[in-house]
């Protein structure tokens, strides 16, 4: 029942019938540059001499299984048994000489090759769809941004997971660490650890602060590790969360089609405990080692993260907003456990959160900041695979309307150059701040019009998601750079002279 395969060039017949080869010899008399085919499932004479002064193979490899499978047949039509291909000669004793002229160019074919695992350990019908798409971004890789991505963090535990026994330690560690999504949980630590960096705590490096006998607050490192420690589990837990909820369109995107779940690397058990253990074990670290408030945004931020912004994924496109408040909690976790550490009245969420004389506006900066951070950089990444959110009935912007999603990515970008001067307004960082992040701002700004304009076409996509990865490592670290009065404090500390407090209250004692 199967269609006639004579027609299709190159091909391997040895699972074809011997009505099918017969056609396809003669064929091959009349084109003497085309190559016999390598073996036949037949056992015909005609076939079978035919064949013989081409490749020996032995009786009982001509009949497989993959004979009765359509999807092994066409991805060996496609190019997916090149390499078994070009190594039979060596295999059957016979030269690589010997094979017919031209069948090297006729064996090759248009497909691109890749050593990726996870596209090799697919079905059939799976790795033709990816090599497809694989084919798509070759040709037009401009409106491909994420094709030239290497795997993600998460991808790469996976895989090395699924190299390992199924009962090894080390194959569970690895698919843990994989749940909880290593590169955006650094992302989330490092987004609450400067706004604590930045919060302008008097005497920061100056010598005095060292002497216990003097009340002046510092940062304290402890409080920073156990911000970092519990801001890293209740990320580990948001994100393990999201897993469990949604494996089955996980399971349909080539971006996430590797995850652990989806390869059956956990059971669903071991993922809820790992999940539940990681959001209580880090609530309660901020509770204890920071302040309620931060383990409150905590906590928080899982229940944002795993009940809101998941579950809206499938419904409307507004879950992108919700998602990007998840972003903006974390530079409020960091800001509030700074000014916990300094607060002179009952220190609750209004003093850390709704001070009066305006101190906690830099928090809040630094939170817009993040949140309008999440726009140019996803409107362009989800772009590129707008197809594959389409077909797992992910609504997301980029394909529900893509006009307006190019509109939200330049809107968002152009706010960031009024955050940078509220920065510099409230007292967080000097006034030459504004100046130096204006370029890098306007480096954002400019590939944000060049995909609205083209809606992510003719490579917009990409330059404005690359342009995003630089842009706020760049801000932040400027933004430390030139923290409010720092250098004049470590100038001070070098040469010796004394702190402005110190001088009014000399002058108060004469």
């Amino acid at each position: 029942m199967r269609p006639p395969i004579s027609g299709l060039r190159p091909i391997s017949l040895e699972n074809a019938c011997w009505q099918c080869a017969r056609r396809a010899l003669l064929r091959d008399q009349l084109h003497p540059l085309r190559p016999l085919p390598s073996r036949l499932f037949s056992k015909s004479a005609l076939p079978r001499a035919s064949t013989a002064a081409a490749v020996a193979v032995p009786p009982h490899q001509r009949f497989r299984a993959g004979y009765f499978l359509s999807n092994s047949f066409l991805s060996r039509v496609n190019g997916a048994n090149q390499a078994r291909n070009a190594a039979l000669p060596a295999v059957s004793g016979q030269a690589a000489d010997s094979r017919p002229a031209g069948a090297e160019t006729a064996t090759a074919t248009t497909s691109v090759s890749t050593d990726n695992p996870a596209i090799d350990t697919l079905l059939p019908h799976r790795r033709r769809q990816a090599l497809r798409r694989l084919n798509n971004a070759a040709s037009n890789p401009d409106d491909a941004p994420t094709a030239t991505l290497p795997l993600d963090a998460s991808a790469q535990l996976a895989s090395a997971a699924a190299r390992h026994p199924a009962s090894s330690v080390r194959r569970t560690l690895s698919a843990l660490l994989s749940l909880s999504k290593p590169r955006l949980t650094v992302l989330v630590v490092l987004s609450a650890m400067v706004p604590y960096a930045l919060y302008p705590v008097p005497s920061f490096l100056s010598a005095s602060a060292l002497d216990p006998a003097l009340a002046v607050p510092s940062l304290s490192p402890l409080t920073l590790l156990f911000l970092t420690v519990g801001t890293t589990l209740c990320s580990a837990s948001a994100n393990a969360l999201n897993m469990l909820y949604e494996p089955d369109t996980d399971s349909k995107m080539t971006r996430t089609r590797t995850r652990p779940l989806v390869r059956r690397l956990l059971t669903t058990r071991a993922a809820v405990l790992f999940a539940i253990a990681c959001g209580m074990a880090g609530s309660a670290a901020l509770y204890l080692g920071v302040n309620p408030t931060v383990a409150f945004l905590g906590a928080a931020n899982i229940a944002l993260y795993a009940g809101a912004y998941t579950p809206l994924k499938r419904i409307s496109s507004i879950n992108t907003w919700v998602g990007a408040l998840v972003g903006g909690i974390p530079p409020l976790m960091g800001w509030a456990a700074a000014a916990g550490e300094s607060a002179t009245a009952d220190g609750t969420w209004r003093e850390l959160l709704f001070a009066t004389d305006g101190s906690s506006a830099g928090g809040w900066l630094f939170a817009g900041l993040l949140f309008a951070w999440q726009f140019p950089h996803f409107m362009p990444l989800s772009w590129g695979i707008r197809e594959e959110y389409r077909a797992a009935g992910l609504r997301m912007l980029c394909w529900v309307n893509p006009a307006r999603n190019a509109r939200v990515a330049l809107r968002y970008s152009l706010a960031f150059v009024p955050l940078c001067v509220g920065l510099c307004a409230v007292g967080v960082t000097e006034w030459s701040f504004a100046l130096t992040s204006l370029p890098v701002n306007a480096w954002l700004i400019r590939e944000a019009v060049k995909f609205w304009r083209h809606e992510g076409h003719k490579g917009s996509a990409k330059g404005l998601f690359w342009a995003s990865v630089w842009q706020l490592p760049l801000v932040l670290v400027l933004a430390l750079a030139q923290k409010k009065g720092m250098w004049g404090r470590v100038w001070r500390s070098v040469v010796g002279e004394p702190e402005e407090d110190e001088e009014w209250e000399e002058d108060e004692l004469e």
